[in-house]
C-alpha cells in the first residue's frame, strides 16, 4: 500500500475515539471496530498488505486462539483510543490505546507494519517491549528481532522522498479496495475451487457411465449357467488345459465356448461357469445400490458447483472447504460433509444413508435442520451443549437449502433439538417443538 494512501487514511481516522471489538477473521486479517459500527479491515499479508471498509460485515473463517489473539483481546477489546499516528514518516501505523482496569489505566501499541515483506502487527508496551506479534522475526532472519520480552528495534529511515497520490474521497477508496479485492479473491476462488469438483465430478460420471447393465448381467448368469450345465453332460469330449469347448446342446447343436486353459480336470469346468455364474449374479444383485451411492454423490457435487457458481462472498466458499488441520482430527466419513461455522461443527448429509448416520450419532441438544414439507439433506449443528449464535443457525439452514434445491426461491427450514426427532423409517422422521427459520436463495 502507497504511504501517501496511509498517511491520508490516518488522517482520516483521527476522529475515533474507541475500540469496541478488535479479532482476527483471517490468518492475515485483522478486523476493528471503533465508535461502535466504524469498521476496519487491515489485511496484513505480505507483499500486499491494505487498509478497507467493506459495504458487508466479512465472517470471521474460524475463531482464532493463538497468545497473539490472547494479548490482542485483553488489551485492545474495549479500548480508549490514545493516538493513531504513522511512525516515523514510514508505512508503519501505531495506535495507542489503554484499557482502565479496577486501580490502575493500561496503556498497549498496535504496530502495524506495511512494509513488503517484513509486514507484521506487533503488540507492544508503553516501553516498546514486544507482548506479542503475528509473525517472530529471529536474528537468523533479520537484525531486526521480533521476539517476546525483547525491545523492538526501529526501523532504518527511508532512503528516497515518496511521491504524494492524493485521495478525492478516503472512505471511498477504502471501499472501492474492499469491493476489488473480494471481488479478485471470489473470482479466482471459484475458478480454483470448481475445477477441484469438476474433476472429482468427471471421475464419478465415469464410473457411473461404466456400470454394467443388469439386463446384461442376467443373461450372462443364464448363460454361463446353461455352460456348466452342458459340460457336466459332455465331460466324456472334453481334454484337460482345453481352452475351447465344444459342448453339444440339449437339441443336438454344438456350442464353442473359450474358458480359461489354466483349468486342468475336465470336471473343473463346470465350477469355472458355475462360479461365473454366482459373480455375475451377485453383482446385478447389487448393481442398484452401487448406481444409487454414485448417483447421490454425482447430484452431490453438482450442488457444490451450483454454491461456487453462484457465491456472492468469498466467505461462502471459504465455507465449504474447511482448513485441513479441523479435517485432521477425525476420520472423514464419505457418508456426510463436515463444515465449520465460527467454530461451530456442523455436518450436512450428502445421501440417505448419510442422513441416517447423522440421526443415530447426533446427541440430545444437537441441532437439527430439515427443509419444510420435502425431501431435503439433514444437517446437524454440534452444539456441546452451548447456546447457539443465530448466525450459525441461519448459515446451517441455508447449507441444508443450497444441497437440496438448485432453483432459486425463498425457501423454508424447519430446526429442533435431536431429542425432538423422531426415527419412522430410514430417514423419514416426525419432529416437535420446532422453530423456522426463511432462506432466501440467489
Amino acid at each position: 500500500m502507497k504511504l501517501s494512501h496511509l498517511r491520508q487514511i490516518v488522517d482520516h481516522m483521527q476522529d475515533v475515539r474507541h475500540i469496541n471489538a478488535i479479532h482476527r477473521i483471517g490468518d492475515s486479517v485483522i478486523k476493528i471496530v471503533f465508535d461502535r459500527d466504524n469498521i476496519f479491515y487491515f489485511n496484513m499479508q505480505k507483499g500486499d498488505a491494505y487498509i478497507s471498509k467493506c459495504t458487508k460485515e466479512i465472517r470471521r473463517s474460524k475463531v482464532y486462539n493463538a497468545p497473539f489473539d490472547v494479548i490482542l483481546s485483553k488489551r485492545f477489546n474495549r479500548a480508549q483510543v490514545e493516538s493513531i499516528e504513522l511512525y516515523q514518516g514510514d508505512k508503519i501505523i501505531r495506535i495507542k490505546a489503554s484499557v482502565s482496569g479496577a486501580y490502575k489505566s493500561q496503556s498497549t501499541v498496535l504496530q502495524l507494519e506495511f512494509t513488503g515483506k517484513t509486514t507484521n502487527v506487533i503488540i507492544l508496551d508503553e516501553d516498546e517491549v514486544v507482548l506479542e506479534a503475528l509473525r517472530h522475526v529471529d536474528a537468523y532472519s533479520s537484525y531486526r528481532i521480533v521476539k517476546v520480552g525483547q525491545e523492538l528495534v526501529p526501523p532504518p529511515p527511508l532512503p528516497f522522498a515518496p511521491k504524494e497520490y492524493p485521495l478525492e474521497d478516503v472512505e471511498a477508496f477504502l471501499y472501492e479496495t474492499c469491493d476489488k479485492e473480494q471481488q479478485q479473491r471470489l473470482n479466482s476462488l471459484k475458478k480454483q475451487k470448481s475445477a477441484f469438483i469438476e474433476k472429482k465430478l468427471r471421475k464419478l460420471e465415469h464410473l457411473y457411465a461404466g456400470l454394467d447393465d443388469e439386463k446384461v448381467l442376467r443373461q450372462e448368469v443364464e448363460a454361463d449357467q446353461h455352460y456348466g450345465n452342458l459340460v457336466l453332460s459332455n465331460l466324456h469330449n472334453i481334454k484337460p488345459y482345453q481352452k475351447v469347448l465344444q459342448l453339444t446342446d440339449y437339441d443336438g447343436s454344438v456350442i464353442e465356448v473359450e474358458v480359461d486353459g489354466t483349468v486342468a480336470a475336465p470336471s473343473h469346468y463346470s465350477d469355472y461357469f458355475f462360479k461365473r455364474a454366482k459373480k455375475a449374479k451377485q453383482k446385478a444383485k447389487n448393481l442398484h445400490i452401487e448406481r444409487e451411492s454414485l448417483d447421490g454423490k454425482i447430484k452431490h457435487l453438482k450442488h457444490f458447483l451450483n454454491i461456487i457458481e453462484n457465491a456472492k462472498d468469498v466467505a461462502a466458499i471459504n465455507l465449504l472447504f474447511p482448513p485441513r488441520q479441523q479435517m485432521k482430527k477425525e476420520k472423514p466419513n464419505e457418508s456426510y460433509e463436515v463444515f465449520w461455522v465460527e467454530g461451530y461443527k456442523v455436518l450436512l448429509g450428502k445421501s440417505e444413508k448419510g442422513n441416517i448416520a447423522l440421526l443415530e450419532q447426533a446427541r440430545a441438544k444437537d441441532i437439527w435442520f430439515h427443509m419444510r414439507d420435502r425431501p431435503s439433506a439433514h444437517v446437524i449443528v454440534v452444539t456441546d451443549k452451548k447456546n447457539i449464535p443465530e448466525s450459525v443457525i441461519h448459515e446451517a439452514a441455508g447449507l441444508c437449502v443450497d444441497f437440496t434445491m438448485f432453483e432459486n426461491g425463498t425457501y423454508l427450514v424447519d430446526y429442533t433439538q435431536r431429542r425432538n426427532v423422531k426415527i419412522q423409517d430410514g430417514a423419514n422422521v416426525h419432529y416437535t417443538d420446532y422453530k423456522t427459520v426463511d432462506i432466501e436463495k440467489y
